[in-house]
């Protein structure tokens, strides 16, 4: 039997339409919208129509097959690849048809159906709308800094406006005034630049798989941003819908907000004042500020997604020992059976028929197994003093993506069953469990972690991994997967509303879980929102190893860290694609070095040569390059003298709510010259680090505003030529060298870090 599927706003992907999608959703008067729908099981001979029904007259609409929206799917996904290519199959279909509508008039409602052969859709309604001054009702409001917008000092009165239909004030917008030595930081971690005046951008939780900087999105927006220059201030508008921010680059002195609205047309913004160590603090006294982490966190983390068996990591944690790397901690992605990612690949155990959560007792591994001994390897590892952090993702696969090999009994299928029998999976809007849109774990269920009940559910099944196993923190990844603003939460939300937050309850889970064992809530995420500052570490997510790429992760840590994430790291050098040249490579390892988090990791390859390895020694293989092992091992052993260091700045970050990896705009706001050195940064309150990110550079000039500075490893203090309130500093920069100057008040107490490369 055909059937038709139309979708008003697809599958909710927010840079691209899906063939079943109205596009717009939310139409203006006196345009027309697009109608995609998409046929199954019908004959190649099919006609399909569909009737518009204005309230005057209903007219028959022929429709045309092919997608209603033709945008490259692969190239809205960010890069190449497996993930690019099946974004583009999410977003085609076969079977697709459209029909482009009459005009919409205003303030009239109308109502469409799509008709084939023996089948229709439901009737759906749409209506016009347009901007206004008008308020949608008398309780409509925006208040800016606890006054109405129009009253603000900093917000242009007459620019408030209201997007309106015949059903509902959709969204609100309005402008504060920027001055012309103002400078705008912030949005939650931003790739693509540091100062973003002059830009446009969005805040929704999104995974762009590579290629961030090119896109403008992110896998952790906030909608708070620093105003830097003249006086001082920052804005969070609280709310965790959807935003877009137009920041001068429409009208120069004009920075735009748009928010999405729920039923309940108002929308409240904060202003506060003062520096950006002022505003930030303030930001975090509302939001929430970072729990001060171990110092063992501090050290290098080491990772590779082919490294799937027992037998592999420890071979790769001997050869560190061997060769005189010091590791803090192992990230073991590829450990679980990558279904339910609750237990080891080939343990033995009794299935429970109600998804009941194993205990460790519950579970024998053979010895010819992936994990012949999972509780024997960690226990080595740490008496080594190796960490031990296990990947997770916040799906459960389906009967879609594990294929029919599986049995219907298996675990996985049994926990997805009582997932959603006790509500704790997130739901459509009909109360059917919601099955992820997106392109990664296709088709399986999404935990709804909004509520308590729901997130001790979920880490129940991951109880015996730290309690019986002694696992040490869980790398969160994933988090973007709610897609949809119909969707269900269990804590009252719909996905509007609710699907930004998933990151947020999704580190707090696992960190909560930490806790009631007594450890550390190390949790290590990709995405975010507003209140991931309180829960664990943060890192980059996906990205090429291209010079490119390395400039925008910089980027990345000095913006997030500006809006309060105080542990932040990157995949240094790039996790994806062949592996870095030893230039490129050490660049990445002397700036990862320098910053709150220091780690390696590399995408699967199917063990096929040339592997993707970032461990030293395999690219020094790779280049035939025995130097690169070397620099690396030095490295690190200075990485294991800064830690102290590190500790007692980050507690320090977390106490004033100063970044711990900082701008020079942070302690400098009144320096104009800094914005021609967005790239430098303070990692503290007494280094300056500058990475070299150009290939081939041989000098490097390096901003260092007022105050005496040391060169971290000559000793000397830095001289070159005023400019600004600061000096220019040229040095010259082998491979090895990354530009780090101490203030040289500090410099008695941190010369010993630096000690050993003076000497040589």
């Amino acid at each position: 039997m055909t059937r038709l599927i139309h979708r008003p706003s697809g599958i909710g992907h927010p840079y691209a339409a899906s063939a079943d999608q109205r596009v717009p959703v939310h139409p203006a008067i006196g345009t027309s919208v697009t109608l995609g729908v998409v046929l199954e099981d019908a004959p190649e001979t099919a006609r399909v129509t569909c009737e518009w029904d204005d309230g005057a007259e209903t007219v028959v609409l022929e429709a045309t097959p092919g997608s209603a929206s033709p945008a490259d799917a692969a190239a809205l996904a960010g890069g190449d690849g497996h993930l690019a290519e099946a974004q583009a199959g999410q977003l085609e279909a076969d079977g697709a048809w459209h029909v482009q509508s009459p005009v919409l008039e205003a303030g009239r409602r109308v109502r469409y159906r799509f008709l084939a052969e023996d089948a229709s859709t439901e009737w759906f309604e749409v209506s016009a709308g347009e901007w206004t001054t008008t308020a949608p009702s008398a309780g409509a409001d925006i208040t800016v800094g606890g006054v109405p917008a129009s009253e603000h000092p900093l917000v242009d009165a007459e620019s408030v406006q209201w997007w309106t239909d015949a059903d509902a004030a959709r969204r609100v917008r309005f402008s504060f005034v920027l001055d012309a030595s103002e400078h705008v930081v912030g949005f939650g971690e931003r790739f693509d630049a540091v100062d973003q005046r002059g830009r446009r951008l969005d805040a929704v939780v999104f995974e762009q798989y590579k290629s961030q900087g090119a896109t403008g999105r992110t896998y952790l927006p906030m909608p708070f941003a620093h105003v830097v220059g003249g006086e001082g201030w920052g804005f969070h508008v609280r709310t965790s819908r959807r935003t877009w921010y137009d920041v001068g680059a429409s009208t120069p002195d004009r920075l735009v907000i748009e928010a999405l609205l729920g039923k309940q047309p108002a929308l409240d913004v904060a202003v506060y004042s003062g520096t950006p160590a002022e505003v930030l603090r303030a930001f975090g006294d509302e939001v929430g500020r970072a729990e001060e982490l171990p110092d063992w966190v501090l050290r290098l983390w080491a990772s590779g997604n082919e490294w799937n068996s027992q037998q592999l990591v420890m071979e790769q944690m001997d050869a560190h020992r061997d060769l005189e790397v010091p590791v803090g901690a192992v990230v073991i992605e590829a450990w679980s059976d990558e279904e339910g990612i609750t237990i080891f690949r080939d343990a033995q155990y009794e299935i429970t028929a109600d998804g009941a959560p194993h205990t460790g007792a519950d579970f024998t591994y053979p010895a010819d197994g992936a994990w012949p001994d999972p509780k024997g390897m960690i226990d080595e590892l740490h008496a080594r003093g190796v960490k031990v952090i296990l990947w997770q993702i916040p799906l459960l696969k389906t009967e879609h993506d594990l294929g029919t090999s599986v049995p219907s009994d298996a675990q996985v299928l049994q926990d997805g069953r009582a997932m959603a029998a006790a509500g704790h999976a997130v739901r459509e809007a009909d109360g059917s469990p919601y099955h992820n849109r997106g392109w990664w774990f296709p088709q399986s269920l999404m935990a709804d972690l909004s509520t308590e009940e729901g997130r001790e559910w979920w880490t129940a099944h991951r109880q015996y991994l730290v309690e019986d196993l002694d696992v040490d923190g869980f790398k969160t990844d994933g988090g973007e997967h709610a897609w949809g603003d119909e969707l269900r939460y269990a804590d009252g939300r719909r996905g509007d509303e609710g699907n930004n937050l998933n990151a947020v309850h999704y580190a707090r889970a696992f960190g909560d879980l930490l806790r009631r064992n007594g450890k550390a809530p190390v949790t290590f995420s990709r995405a975010g929102f507003t209140g991931s500052q309180a829960h664990g570490i943060h890192w980059a997510g996906d990205e090429n190893s291209t010079w490119e790429a390395f400039r925008w992760s910089m980027n990345a840590g000095i913006t997030a860290s500006a809006c309060g994430i105080v542990y932040w790291g990157w995949d240094l050098a790039g996790f994806s694609g062949p592996v870095p040249g030893p230039e490129l490579y050490l660049r990445g390892v002397a700036a990862a070095t320098f910053c709150p988090i220091m780690q390696y990791h590399s995408e699967f390859n199917h063990h096929k040569r040339p592997l993707r390895d970032r461990t030293p020694w395999y690219v020094a293989e790779a280049h035939d390059d025995p130097h690169v092992v070397e620099v690396f091992r030095e490295y690190v052993q200075l990485r294991e003298r800064l830690v102290p260091y590190l500790a007692e700045q980050a507690g320090r970050a977390i106490a004033t709510g100063t970044p711990l990896m900082r701008g020079l705009f942070v302690d400098h706001a009144h320096d104009e010259t800094i914005w021609e050195h967005a790239d430098q940064y303070q990692l503290g309150d007494d280094l300056l680090i500058h990475p070299v990110t150009e290939e081939g550079a041989s000098t490097w000039t390096t901003y260092l505003p007022a105050g005496d500075w040391v060169d971290a490893w000559t000793g000397e203090l830095a001289a070159g030529t005023v400019h600004g309130e600061g000096l220019l500093v040229t040095r010259e920069v082998p491979r090895e060298v990354i530009p780090v100057y101490v203030r040289a008040a500090a410099w008695p107490e941190l010369a010993s870090v630096f000690a050993p490369a003076q000497a040589s």
